[in-house]
């Protein structure tokens, strides 16, 4: 059996990333979409980055393909792509398969959620739906 931990460190080694700290500064970067690919009650439980764009894991191959019925324009702006989880191993995989699917300028935050709030990021509620 493959372990998980042996996928995030294939994916880690094919895909740009870095700890919270490093890649705070990239927030409100033109060009620079944090995709945030958490549960959605974890988002309402622990807030998210401020202005991410919220794709649920599940459906990220689907909101991706700009062949899918489902495709996201997010996805076909030709922007950077900083994929997060809660700890950085979802983001990790999720961040390859993008790579795998073709979408430049991917790289994952490899502590994820809880590197950014403690390396003091920006935390805001997730947007109530109107």
């Amino acid at each position: 059996m493959k372990r998980i931990k042996d996928m995030v460190a294939e994916a880690n080694a094919v895909v740009a990333h870095a700890p919270a700290a490093q890649l705070l500064d990239l927030h409100g970067t033109e060009g620079v979409t944090f995709v945030d690919l958490r549960d959605p009650r974890e988002l309402e439980r622990e807030g998210m980055i401020p202005g991410a764009f919220h794709c649920p894991r599940g459906m990220l191959e689907f909101w991706i393909d700009p062949e899918s019925p489902y495709a996201k324009p997010q996805f076909q702006s030709g922007g950077r792509f900083v994929f997060y989880c809660a700890s950085g191993w979802r983001s990790a995989l999720a961040a390859r398969t993008a790579q795998e699917m073709g979408l430049a300028g991917v790289s994952h935050v490899s502590d994820g959620f809880s590197g950014w709030k403690a390396a003091g990021g920006a935390v805001a509620e997730k947007p109530r739906k109107g």
